[in-house]
């Protein structure tokens, strides 16, 4: 059995011998270079997906904890490791994305939390949920949210996304800070226990900022009741980025009937917002998550409702647009996560240089066989120089035997010449217009022989 050596040098050899030296060595050089290239890039690009996300949720037990905790389980089945920053809620997941000191990928934020702020560097992966806003008060049962003025609301933290949202919704209805109503902004579980405690008359809460153990508390207290937004529908067309949302009879507890009617509630929609740079893959994961997490029926949504493309005040992710048009990429869609990130970061790489090797390896070959043929084509120089001569000096005696002569050094000469296997038509060409070009002047040189008998 040949060893890998011999088999190479009779490889070698077989190829020099059918195509000559030069061209073997030139396409050699070609293809190695292609190689080098190819490694060079593997090791300086980085183009494969990471294998760690960081999401910004929300405070602890809240809705959009909980939500993170669930991406993070999924993900974590695709070997990706996912951290988990807790924050104040929408507003403060907002900033973080904005703040590019600070280490995070994705947040939820309320859709109408970015009307005033320049979110260039941001983009949305789609609408993954609704998030109700709640009123929660005191005392006799109150038709319309104006009926809260000159009583003590209790309206979030400043700068935060219920804060925001109860000043909008209160000024559409005449309340403003000033004419007599005292606005609250305490930490939310203190704000719960103010109610309960009587120390304020209405609670405006959230699920980004508050746990859903004590917005169930609250349900189950006696004389505490859940705003009915009677005018919901005008609300929603009052403020783009507000829904229509309806809490069934029985929704929360069936046994105990609360609520004990349909009650409507407006709110925003939750965005899975993105920086920009977010690797293909993993906006992919993330929203096979989101299907997986929020594509459930729901107290406010249908099922397969969420996620959706719904664009706000934050642009589109043109990965999400074709993830929802098509689903994942065909490489994620057919290997495991961590094979697809190798098997992508190799065709980032390798498909742009193989399309310049393959117009390389195709010119070699030309350029070699036109070396080749240019080294043949002087010698048809000479053959027409033999045959000009021939005619114009037809006459000449002699002339025609000194012209074979030549062109028998001629013959003589390019039966020398050494050429490839795959390039021998070139050679045997040149020798079948020699013997052309000898046999006229045979006939010519006895033709005057002829004419010299009979004269």
């Amino acid at each position: 059995m040949l060893s890998p050596r011999q088999l190479f040098k009779r490889l070698s050899g077989r190829l020099t011998a059918l195509f000559g030296r030069g061209l073997v060595l030139s396409m050699s050089s070609i293809m190695l270079g292609g190689v080098l290239l190819m490694l060079l890039g593997l090791w300086l690009t980085n183009s494969a997906a990471p294998t760690t996300l960081t999401i910004t949720s929300g405070p602890p037990g809240s809705v959009f904890q909980k939500t993170a905790l669930r991406y993070q389980q999924i993900l974590a089945r695709e070997g990706v490791k996912v951290k988990i920053l807790p924050s104040d809620g929408s507003l403060d997941n907002l900033h973080r994305l904005l703040d590019a000191r600070q280490t995070v990928d994705v947040g939820f934020v309320l859709g109408g939390e970015a009307a005033n702020v320049d979110a260039k560097g941001l983009m949305s992966l789609g609408s993954i949920s609704y998030q109700p806003l709640m009123v929660f008060y005191r005392g006799a049962t109150r038709p319309l949210l104006s009926g809260f003025k000159g009583q003590r609301l209790e309206i979030g933290e400043a700068g935060s996304g219920t804060h925001n949202l109860a000043l909008a919704l209160l000024k559409l209805n005449g309340i403003t800070p000033g004419d007599g109503t005292v606005l609250l902004d305490t930490v939310a579980g203190n704000a719960v226990k103010a109610l309960l405690d009587n120390q304020v008359d209405a609670l405006f809460v959230m699920g980004d900022s508050t746990s859903t153990d004590l917005l169930r508390q609250l349900l189950h207290t006696p004389d505490i009741h859940l705003f009915h937004f009677a005018q919901a529908d005008a609300y929603a067309r009052r403020v783009s980025y507000l829904n229509k949302l309806t809490l069934p009879r029985g929704g929360l507890d069936l046994g105990k009937d609360i609520p004990e009617a349909d009650t409507q509630l407006i709110g925003p929609t939750v965005e899975l917002i993105a920086r920009e740079g977010l690797h293909p893959a993993l906006s992919d994961l993330l929203l096979e998550a989101a299907r997986e997490v929020h594509g459930k029926p729901g107290l406010f949504k249908k099922a397969g409702e969420f996620p959706v493309l719904a664009e706000h005040e934050i642009r589109l992710s043109p990965d999400a647009q074709r993830y929802y048009a098509s689903g994942k990429s065909l490489l994620y869609r057919t290997f495991p996560f961590w094979l697809a990130g190798l098997v992508a970061r190799a065709l980032a790489v390798i498909l742009p240089l193989v399309l310049l090797l393959i117009p390389a390896l195709k010119v070699a070959p030309a350029i070699y066989r036109w070396r080749i043929q240019s080294g043949i084509n002087r010698w048809y120089r000479v053959l027409f120089d033999i045959e000009r001569e021939a005619v114009a000096q037809r006459t000449v005696p002699g002339k025609q035997e000194e012209l074979l002569r030549r062109l028998a050094h001629v013959d003589a000469t390019v039966s020398k010449i050494v050429v490839p296997a795959a390039f021998g038509d070139l050679l045997y060409e040149l020798r079948g217009h020699i013997d052309f070009v000898r046999s006229r002047l045979q006939a010519d040189a006895d033709a005057q022989g002829h004419q010299e008998q009979q004269g």
